[in-house]
């Protein structure tokens, strides 16, 4: 009973399967997973660029470009300039582009610099252009500053002549790239630091303020004949001024100035001493206010005395008297000389 069962539903299976629904389910299935696979294969192997490579003329294998898919590099950013490179005549590789990528080098700015430089007539191989691309600076700026020189304005200079006055000067200098030295050389920095330098040095060195403004070319040819370019990345063509103000007389400002220091520095010690001389002076108030006290303090020791000397019988009560006829007769002299005495006044004038 078993052995029949089991063969009379692998019967009703197989019809089952036979029917036109399951066919239409199986056929769609088979569509789904023939519509993944092509998605996938279009996502790891870009078939529309490398069409285009091929119509082109620059012949690049499918592996390589799954080759890129799976390093994570876009294929697009190397067979674009790569496609550019070729049409250019330029013999660069795939190989080296990749390795430019990543180092972290922008891939299409080093080959429209190698087009430049190529149109140019200035000799660049790839691996100059990918060095200077990785130190940072910007190769195809490079190439256009080379081919078309570039101006540089200078800040307004400030130096003082042996006169005392003082030129305020501007310049503008222009400058073309030395493609020899853009890798380790200095930039535009040190070139505006080393002018400025020169202007004030040419400036100094001068016996008066009037032989500039006469010649002011002679700023020009002194700084250019310093060789200011050496170490940097440009080549100096020229030097220009394109301004020169005078400013301050700083020879007669520096007098004028000492002249207020020292002032201060003589009313300083003025109110120093002055200041002494109101602490002195409250010293010795103090001190005669002390020496009243005293006398008050003896005064009040003459009653005491006096009684003292009455009950020891030292002084008789004539004797008393005649002492207060005295002081009396003094009290009264004192009364007269103030009466007839003329006023004074605030200026200790009679």
């Amino acid at each position: 009973m078993n052995a029949q069962s089991l063969l009379m539903s692998a019967a009703y299976y197989m019809e089952d399967a036979s029917s036109p629904v399951s066919t239409l389910l199986w056929i769609g299935l088979a569509v789904l997973v023939a519509i993944i696979l092509v998605v996938v294969f279009l996502r790891f192997v870009p078939l529309g660029l490398w069409i285009t490579s091929l119509a082109a003329g620059v012949h690049i294998s499918i592996s390589s470009l799954v080759g890129m898919r799976l390093r994570r590099i876009q294929p697009k950013r190397l067979v674009e300039p790569l496609i550019k490179a070729r049409k250019a005549g330029l013999d660069v590789t795939l190989s080296k582009l990749e390795t430019h990528f990543l180092a972290g080098g922008n891939v299409d700015r080093v080959i429209n610099a190698l087009i430049a430089a190529q149109r140019s007539n200035i000799e660049m191989p790839f691996e100059k252009a990918s060095a200077i691309d990785l130190a940072g600076r910007d190769v195809l700026q490079a190439v256009q500053m080379s081919v078309t020189p570039k101006v540089i304005e200078t800040p307004v200079v400030a130096a003082i002549a042996k006169d005392g006055i003082e030129l305020r000067a501007k310049a503008r200098v222009t400058v073309r790239t030395n493609i020899e030295r853009l890798v380790g050389g200095a930039g535009e920095e040190t070139i505006i630091a080393r002018v400025g330098e020169g202007i004030v040095t040419t400036v100094g060195s001068s016996e008066t303020h009037k032989q500039v403004l006469e010649n002011p070319d002679l700023i020009s040819r002194t700084v250019l004949n310093k060789g200011l370019d050496a170490g940097t990345a440009y080549e100096i063509l020229s030097i220009d001024i394109a301004d020169v103000d005078v400013g301050r007389n700083v020879g007669a400002q520096l007098p004028m100035d000492q002249a207020e220091a020292d002032r201060r520095i003589a009313q300083a010690r003025a109110e120093e001493r002055r200041a002494m001389a109101v602490a002195r002076e409250q010293e010795m108030k103090a001190s005669v206010q002390e020496m009243r006290a005293r006398v008050v303090e003896a005064e009040a020791e003459v009653p005491k005395a006096m009684a003292a000397a009455l009950r020891e019988g030292k002084l008789g009560v004539m004797d008393y008297y005649q002492m207060k006829n005295v002081e009396a007769d003094t009290n009264m002299r004192d009364s007269i000389a103030k009466v007839s005495a003329p006023p004074v006044n605030s200026e200790g004038k009679k």
